[in-house]
């Protein structure tokens, strides 16, 4: 298993495969154009993979992108006294069904855990679902409390 920074030869196992993730949670989405999904996602990954704000990091089994976590690094406004690092919002972490409970996506999450350290980010944030909570708390997350959010509808 090769666990890496995703590359543009990735890009179009990546839209399949946050489309089936998104179809696995919610069936509705099969009703959805997969060509018009295809086209935004493909102009967000080539953005994203060509930038030092995103980081897509994979596991690889024989040219096969089995789990994959996006991160995007989000600069801070400096402040007088203390030294500012970039915070991390981890997002569309994902491994396909049959390679599941195999460790790999600990795997992966261990790998951007270590990237997180050594360049000094000063944390990581995640929304996980109920389904993932214990995933992130054995993979060294901790509960903290919930963001407040504005909805400008």
């Amino acid at each position: 298993m090769d666990i890496r920074l995703a590359q543009t030869k990735d890009v179009e196992q990546l839209i399949k495969m946050r489309w089936d993730f998104t179809v696995e949670y919610d069936e509705s989405k099969k009703e959805e154009s997969y060509e018009g999904f295809r086209d935004e996602c493909q102009t967000f990954l080539d953005d994203a993979l060509n930038s030092s704000q995103w980081f897509v990091w994979v596991a690889e089994e024989n040219e096969k992108i089995v789990s994959h976590i996006y991160v995007e690094l989000i600069q801070k406004v400096p402040r007088p006294g203390k030294t500012t690092h970039p915070f991390a919002y981890m997002t569309n972490v994902y491994t396909v069904p049959e390679y599941r409970n195999k460790g790999i996506g600990s795997h992966v999450l261990s790998s951007v855990n270590k990237w997180v350290k050594e360049n000094n980010f000063e944390f990581v944030i995640v929304w996980p679902s109920e389904d993932s909570f214990n995933y992130y708390k054995k993979n060294g997350f901790v509960h903290f409390n919930e963001p407040m959010e504005y909805f400008p509808h």
